[in-house]
């Protein structure tokens, strides 16, 4: 046991004597002189400025519906939407009852349903909910195509796509968010969020369809279709091209509430028979982010310009509304630093108080903002792209300190340095307002599977322009700096 002892000791004896308590060149131990580098850190003022939006991808998750006035502008937003329904191909065979089990029948024999609804079912909305408004529902008389890259300036009357001859359906209604004829625990039961609040429209009258012939209600026509032609049953393109091209959804009279619409529903009930009972069946086809839903926005381009005129600060504002252009000073920054990397290019947007109270109560600032190189803002969201933190990053807006804030963009810096000079807006970035959906990937973390422009209506006045009197918007950088 002595033994094992003394050797013990022996070897901690030798361990400590190999060690070196001076570890001033540890890093420095393990490159060569050619590889070490220093840090250095700059600061630069960047330049920004308010540009006019215009029309947006109308791509979004949502569309909307209302009327409502803009506290900056004082003008009127009016926002109608077009939609179509999906079908799943596995669905194709079971659509419908037997034909030989329906209840129901006309008088030559055919089969007929009781009763058709479009339900706009509403997620959210912003105004007043004891607002009363009118809608317009139209169809359409062709489908858009879902490869079609539509904006919120097209107007699917005025582009021949809404059907206006005699037999077309057009159905108005009257509705508020807060609907007065139900009872205080159903109306609370719709407050809480278990359920959607919906506006219901009746397709109950006599329909005519393109060839001349006529049916009860619109869910009579769907239910003939179907036993004469189940192939158009197959799945989307062929429901949507030879059934139902989809509804046109105006706001026609009204003001003072946008609606944020999560989906329509088409249903209709009809009755069947099963062991000498009759029995009520109903059938729902859904619209979906999948498909293509567009939204038409019409507003006051003449408001907008004057906010966009504003030096001394610059705008978010939307839907369709402004954004903030940004210029960065990248020879600035690369100036002396060609051979360095950069490492690091933090820059924070700082919010200024609305104009008015009515602005700074009624408008919420965005809570995403996409910041993207000026030459691929249309072609981001048309090719459905993500923040990738190389041309394009997200941030989020802090509440407790009132920015958005950019931690690190050097690939962004570096890639317009490369580009220099190849195009008239080489270093320049735009900050956008957008709308995030995000997918979960596990119980404790989601990722992003989309972004799209921001729809609702929302302002934020941010510390820039020609004119600031503010501290002057800046880029911090650090730089990694070869010896």
């Amino acid at each position: 046991m002595k033994k094992w002892i003394m050797a013990g000791i022996a070897l901690l004896t030798v361990a400590i004597s190999s060690c070196d308590e001076d570890t001033s060149t540890l890093g420095y131990s393990l490159t060569s002189d050619v590889d070490r580098f220093t840090i250095k850190t700059d600061t630069f003022d960047v330049s920004t400025k308010s540009i006019a939006a215009g029309s947006v991808l109308s791509r979004n998750a949502y569309t909307y519906l209302g009327r409502i006035k803009d506290p900056e502008t004082g003008t009127y937003i009016t926002c109608d939407y077009a939609t179509q329904f999906s079908l799943l191909e596995k669905e194709a065979s079971k659509v419908f009852k037997a034909s030989d089990v329906i209840a129901n029948h006309d008088e030559n024999n055919q089969p007929i349903a009781d009763s058709c609804f479009v339900n706009v079912m509403i997620n959210a909305f912003q105004g007043d909910s004891l607002t009363a408004m009118k809608l317009t529902l139209e169809e359409l008389s062709k489908p858009l195509k879902s490869s079609d890259i539509v904006y919120t300036d097209f107007n699917p009357e005025e582009k021949g796509y809404v059907r206006k001859d005699p037999g077309a359906i057009k159905v108005n209604r009257l509705y508020a968010v807060s609907d007065l004829t139900l009872s205080d625990s159903m109306r609370n039961v719709y407050r809480s969020g278990s359920y959607y609040a919906y506006i219901k429209i009746p397709l109950n009258k006599e329909y005519i369809d393109k060839e001349g012939n006529k049916y009860n209600n619109y869910g009579t026509y769907l239910m003939r279709k179907y036993y004469q032609h189940p192939e158009y049953f197959k799945n989307f393109n062929t429901f949507t091209r030879n059934v139902c091209p989809g509804f046109y959804i105006k706001s026609t009279d009204g003001q003072g509430l946008m609606t944020e619409v999560t989906f329509t529903q088409l249903s209709l009930y009809y009755r069947y028979l099963s062991g000498g009972a009759a029995y009520t069946a109903s059938r729902t086809f859904n619209s979906t982010d999948e498909i293509l839903q567009t939204t038409h926005i019409n507003y006051d381009q003449a408001g907008i310009n004057k906010l966009v005129a504003e030096d001394t600060c610059t705008y978010l504002k939307t839907p369709a509304g402004i954004y903030t252009e940004v210029t960065f000073p990248v020879e600035d920054i690369k100036k002396g630093h060609e051979n360095d990397t950069i490492i690091s290019a933090k820059i924070t947007f700082n919010r200024m108080r609305a104009t008015n109270d009515v602005s700074e109560v009624v408008l919420e600032e965005p809570t995403n903002v996409l910041l993207v190189e000026l030459d691929s803002l249309n072609t981001f969201f048309e090719s459905n792209s993500l923040p990738d933190n190389v041309n394009s990053y997200l941030a989020t807006y802090n509440k407790t300190q009132k920015t958005y804030s950019f931690s690190n963009i050097s690939q962004m810096i570096n890639n317009m340095y490369a580009k220099k000079g190849k195009s008239e807006n080489w270093n320049k970035a735009v900050l956008i307002p957008i709308q995030v959906t995000t997918s979960s990937t596990s119980s404790s973390s989601s990722t992003i599977s989309s972004v799209a422009n921001e729809m609702n209506i929302n302002s934020v006045r941010l510390v820039g322009g020609s004119a600031n009197r503010h501290t002057p918007v800046r880029i911090s950088v650090i730089y990694n700096a070869s010896k």
